[in-house]
């Protein structure tokens, strides 16, 4: 964190996780649940968290076992990502200064990631990381955005806001793929599983 600013991070778990078949954020990798390690990476950060759940909220509030989290539901989130977002934001607290969007089922991305970004966070960032040419997700945004992200409605999440403010946003460089992949299929599952066992066997050598 920067000075006196205050960053927190709004995890979106609200969705119907239609292209897995079953809820993925409740599926088991590395021994828990996506959303649990999504959770214990904005923790690990440092950083107080919002999560915003609507399918199957019950299940999704019972994977994160007793962490500390403030939730709130969503109850237009099958109209699309952006209902979500906008639910999430408009429950962040008056004393944040900025906010990561995190995606529930991507559990591969670092704390160290969200740390660094944060150390560079104002009222008026835009901050996205790339890694190979290609931008990928959390995303920071400055209080200056949060009116504009309530807005949103549809499946695009903030991609328009980001396109329409394209000079405001910063890149952030990172050195791996983790900001790209998400556990949205039973494949993407899957190979998360298998790029798991692969860096445990690695510590073990």
């Amino acid at each position: 964190m920067k000075g006196a600013i205050k960053v927190g991070a709004v995890i979106l778990a609200a969705g119907s996780s239609r292209r897995m078949g079953s809820n993925k954020l409740c599926a088991l990798l590395d021994g828990k649940p996506v959303i649990a390690h999504v959770a214990d990476m904005v923790l690990a950060a440092g950083l107080p968290a919002v999560i915003v759940v609507g399918h199957e909220a019950d299940a999704v509030m019972e994977s994160l076992g007793a962490r500390t989290i403030l939730s709130v539901v969503a109850p237009d989130h099958a109209a699309g990502q952006a209902h979500s977002l906008a639910a999430g934001v408009r429950a962040i607290p008056a004393d944040w200064d900025a906010a990561f969007i995190c995606l529930g089922d991507m559990p591969l991305v670092p704390a160290e990631l969200l740390r660094k970004m944060a150390q560079a966070a104002s009222t008026r960032t835009i901050i996205v990381p790339h890694f190979n040419g290609r931008r990928g997700n959390p995303v920071l945004w400055g209080r200056r955005w949060f009116d504009a992200l309530q807005t949103l409605t549809g499946d695009k999440g903030a991609r328009d806001l980001l396109l329409h403010h394209r000079a405001d946003v910063t890149e952030f460089a990172w050195r791996d793929d983790s900001i790209h992949h998400d556990a949205d299929t039973p494949e993407a599952l899957a190979a998360m599983r298998d790029q798991c066992r692969v860096a445990k066997d690695e510590s073990a050598n």
